[in-house]
């Protein structure tokens, strides 16, 4: 029982073993797992390579066909750059003609390059790459599998050596267990007999021999159990060795080799398959690399200077200097150049001073200006120029998807808004900068123009003056009379009272002080600098105010152009102080909703609608003063005085803010709805059609040299129909000319005849190139020539009807008379040379200056010059001659000293006869000539 016992105790390393070996079989299991795993990784990594590869392929695809449609696209709308001129249409078959279109042109060559190395890369990854991919996923699982196939086979020959191990470690316990049972039997067997020997005495001899045999025989199985168990414990000691080392052996090179097996081809078939796609990669890439290049060398190519040049060059037609426009003489003047004569160098050489100082002080300010521009185009430059630094920084930096999510922390986003509202503030200051510069250089250019005009005009005036006496100078000056302004004993205030009630009560429907006040500004002072702007003598204006309350005109004596400031602010002035203003207070915030609109087309409609509610006299009023403001913008290189400021001279004048409004905050809005008025009076007014009344018109002569004013008139009338009497009037009706009336007139003294449009006037003689002496409903008077329509047929009617008339209906008769007697005398004619006035007078205007002429005032200049030419040359052919003075049915006429006239037509007038506005001296006649 004791040695079984030890062979219980003897079977915990047999356990142990078991243990081992059950540990070695999970083992096992885990690594064919772990084998299983790594080949369906490798099968599954492979098709997720091939479906990207075709996926990839299609957006490839995709992508070539974008990009070959946007190409296509653009191809096809770069014909419309430009439009569809001739020379553009050479601009986009040759590109290269301009560096941005060639620019253009590469990039849309690049973006099809990029189209074909798309659909060539697409090629690529949907066919050999993708089936590549697909093979080696096959070679994969089948490796796989037959490594599987091999590592089963190890297990099985495992299997059989720990079986074979099993059944050594029984036989040897077996025998182990026998060596020990035969040992105990022998030693008890001994001990039995040693022990019956000292008990029963001395045994017998047999039973000595007897015992000693069985020890040998027991001695014997001892030993040969012992051997058997020696050779037991061997081949168990050889099986373990074995299986030791071909555990070892599996676990250090079975498994590896294993691993490579099912590795085998797989690292080598993956990376030729990606290093074909990466040769594709980087052919598309080197290919794009080549676009971007040449695209690089377009943009270093870019010339402005040189593309502007060709643009020139192409648009040759549109880009070349207009032709020089040349002098256009009128009918019968071929003075074709400034003229100074001695009435006029008191008005042109101060005006060449006040051009050559306005010529300096601009000339400093343009360039200013010019060096102001260029750094501020410098600075723009830099600040787009960092913009594009910034974006590669951006790029290069690369944020992380948390960073782009938080961009309200991002500093670089505040930092580029920071930097886009500099650059906006910057380029509105250069386009400001440029416009003030382009403006500067436009008048610089004006100005130096009228500058050499006038030198050469003075240069050669002063040395034709040295000829000319100043003796002859003085004779030509004629004294300047004040004659009471014509009044229907009106009972209204002038300044400080009701303008419409004035206008009903007085007749006038432009008040004298604004058409007297207009004349002599457009007279002396449309080049006048900071007119309306400048102030002037507070005294001097109240005198000129006092004089227009008595009924006179101040203006027409005793004013030069050293009052234009003291004028101008008579007629603000007057305005100022009407009640109620022009404008009523009550029309004053939908005239200020009215001017809100930006655009000033888009202001006129509602301006419009708003001021037909005014009164009709004070529309006329308006129309007149807001035509003359925009004809004094004209000269605004000169006065400096454009729109804007004009309308900060008058907005308060003329529209002031009523009480309880904040006067600042309303003052731009006033200010921009003048401005718009001044800008806009054709279209904010009625024409005369609709509103009739005077207009103002651009050419005016001064007050004394007026073309017949009604004070004149009153005179003329008077003279005429003391000499005329009966005989005249006889004569007059056999010429008789009947015409239609135009516009309605409303006379304006007991003189001038009242009619309205569509009347038939009977017309008598022409009084002067603005008027005729007529008939209408029984009642003779004055009748306007620009009111009226002459048939066709009855103009040579009428000039045979002024012909027999002349010395009665035509002033021109004595200023022919006298003409003629002084020719006789041999006094040296009177030269009436072009003038810096504007007026309605028929002399000669350079065209250097400019001025616009109305039509009806051109036809009236054309029938004066050929009447008095046809007068001169018929009385030179009969050479008549007159002793008596002239009378009222015959006029003796004395024969012409020269029988040709220069360029400059010379006349002048005996003593206390009307002057003509078509013959009129620019220093104003006087009631009374100094006897030669």
């Amino acid at each position: 029982m004791a040695a079984h016992g030890k062979l219980r105790r003897e079977r915990g390393p047999q356990a142990e073993y078991e243990a081992q070996v059950k540990e070695m079989r999970s083992q096992l299991s885990e690594q064919l797992r772990c084998l299983e795993l790594q080949g369906e990784l490798r099968r599954d990594l492979l098709q997720e390579l091939a479906e990207f590869m075709r996926r990839r392929a299609e957006v490839e695809l995709e992508y070539s066909r974008g990009l070959d449609k946007l190409a296509e696209r653009f191809a096809s709308r770069s014909g419309r750059l430009g439009g569809s001129s001739r020379e553009q249409q050479s601009f986009r078959k040759e590109p290269t003609l301009l560096s941005p279109l060639h620019c253009w042109s590469v990039l849309l060559e690049h973006t099809r390059q990029q189209s074909r190395e798309s659909a060539a890369l697409s090629e690529v990854l949907a066919g050999p790459l993708a089936q590549r991919l697909s093979h080696i996923a096959e070679d994969v699982g089948r490796i796989v599998k037959k490594t599987k196939k091999t590592y089963h086979v190890y297990h099985l020959e495992s299997m059989n050596a720990e079986s074979k191990l099993r059944e050594a470690e029984r036989q040897e316990e077996k025998r182990s267990g026998r060596n020990a049972l035969s040992t105990s039997t022998a030693a008890s067997a001994s001990t039995t007999t040693t022990v019956t020997t000292t008990e029963t005495g001395p045994l017998r001899k047999s039973s000595l021999k007897k015992g000693g045999r069985l020890v040998e025989k027991r001695q014997a199985k001892f030993l040969e159990h012992k051997l058997n168990c020696t050779k037991a414990r061997n081949e168990y000691l050889l099986s373990l060795a074995s299986v030791n080392a071909a555990v070892s052996n599996y676990y250090l090179h079975d498994i590896l080799d294993l691993m490579d097996c099912c590795d085998t081809g797989f690292h080598l078939a993956l990376g030729q398959a990606l290093r074909s796609y990466t040769a594709a990669e980087n052919r598309t890439q080197a290919s794009q690399m080549q676009g971007l290049g040449s695209l690089e060398e377009a943009l270093e190519a870019l010339d402005p200077p040189g593309d502007k040049a060709k643009v020139v060059e192409v648009h040759a037609r549109a880009f070349c200097p207009d032709p020089h426009f040349d002098y256009q003489p009128h009918e019968g003047d071929e003075v074709a150049e400034i003229q100074v004569e001695m009435e006029l160098r008191d008005e042109i050489l101060p005006r060449a001073q006040n051009i050559q100082s306005r010529l300096d002080q601009k000339t400093i300010e343009t360039e200013e200006v010019n060096k102001t521009l260029k750094a501020t185009l410098q600075a723009l430059l830099e600040v787009v120029a960092s913009e594009d630094g910034d974006m590669l920084d951006s790029l290069q930096a690369s944020p992380s998807t948390e960073s782009l999510k938080s961009t309200n922390s991002d500093p670089g986003t505040r930092q580029t808004g920071r930097r886009r509202s500099q650059q906006q503030e910057t380029e509105t200051f250069y386009i400001t900068k440029l416009q003030e510069y382009l403006s500067g250089r436009s008048i610089l250019a004006k100005l130096q123009a009228k500058h050499e005009k006038l030198q050469e005009a003075i240069q050669r005036g002063n040395k034709e003056g040295r000829k000319t006496s100043w003796t002859q100078c003085t004779e030509r000056k004629f004294h300047k009379s004040v004659h009471p302004l014509p009044s229907s004993q009106c009972n209204q205030r002038l300044f400080g009272g009701d303008l419409e009630k004035f206008i009903r009560s007085s007749g006038q429907p432009v008040p004298a002080v604004v058409e007297s006040c207009i004349r002599f500004i457009n007279v002396h002072g449309l080049q006048h600098e900071g007119i309306f702007r400048v102030s002037g003598a507070q005294a001097r204006i109240s005198e000129i105010r006092d004089a227009f309350e008595r009924g006179e005109d101040p203006l027409k004596e005793g004013c030069t152009a050293h009052d234009l400031d003291s004028v101008a602010g008579v007629l603000k002035l007057y305005f100022r102080s009407l009640e109620p203003p022009l404008f009523p207070l009550d029309m004053f915030n939908e005239l200020l909703a009215s001017a809100e609109l930006e655009a000033v087309g888009e202001r006129v409609e509602p301006v419009s609608q708003l001021l037909s509610r005014l009164p009709r006299p004070v529309l006329v009023v308006l129309r007149y003063l807001f035509t003359f403001l925009n004809h004094l913008t004209q000269y605004s290189d000169e006065n400096m005085m454009d729109s804007y400021n004009l309308a900060v001279c008058f907005g308060p004048t003329l529209l002031p803010v009523p009480a309880g409004q904040d006067p600042v905050a309303l003052q731009g809005r006033v200010n921009q709805l003048v401005q718009t008025l001044i800008l806009q009076p054709a279209r904010v007014f009625p024409p005369l059609t609709m509103l009739p009344g005077p207009i103002y018109e651009k050419c005016m002569a001064p007050p004394s040299a007026s073309c017949l004013g009604d004070g004149q008139l009153e005179n003329l009338v008077g003279e005429l129909e003391l000499e005329a009497g009966t005989t005249a009037q006889e004569d007059d009706q056999e010429g008789v000319v009947e015409a239609v009336a135009c516009f309605a007139y409303t006379g304006r003294t007991a003189q001038e005849l009242t009619f309205q449009r569509g009347d038939v006037l009977r017309l008598y003689a022409r009084a002067s190139s603005d008027w005729w002496r007529g008939e209408h409903a029984g009642v003779q008077g004055l009748i306007p020539h620009k009111y009226i329509t002459l048939p066709e047929g009855d103009e040579k009617q009428t000039a045979g009807v002024q012909a027999t008339a002349e010395s009665v209906s035509h002033p021109e008769g004595f200023l022919t008379s006298e003409f003629t007697n002084r020719l006789e005398l041999g006094t040296p004619p009177e030269a009436v040379s072009p003038s810096g006035h504007r007026r309605h007078c028929l002399v000669p205007i350079s065209p250097e200056q400019h001025v616009e002429m109305d039509k009806a005032v051109a036809q009236n200049m054309d029938a004066v010059f050929k009447e008095l030419l046809g007068k001169a040359a018929v009385r030179q052919g009969h050479g008549l001659a007159s002793t008596a003075p002239p009378s009222l049915g015959t006029r003796n006429l004395k024969p012409l000293a020269c029988s040709s006239f220069g360029k400059n037509k010379v006349f002048s007038r005996g003593p206390g006869a009307p002057v003509s506005p078509s013959v009129s001296n620019p220093q104003g006649p006087d009631s009374t000539r100094k006897a030669l």
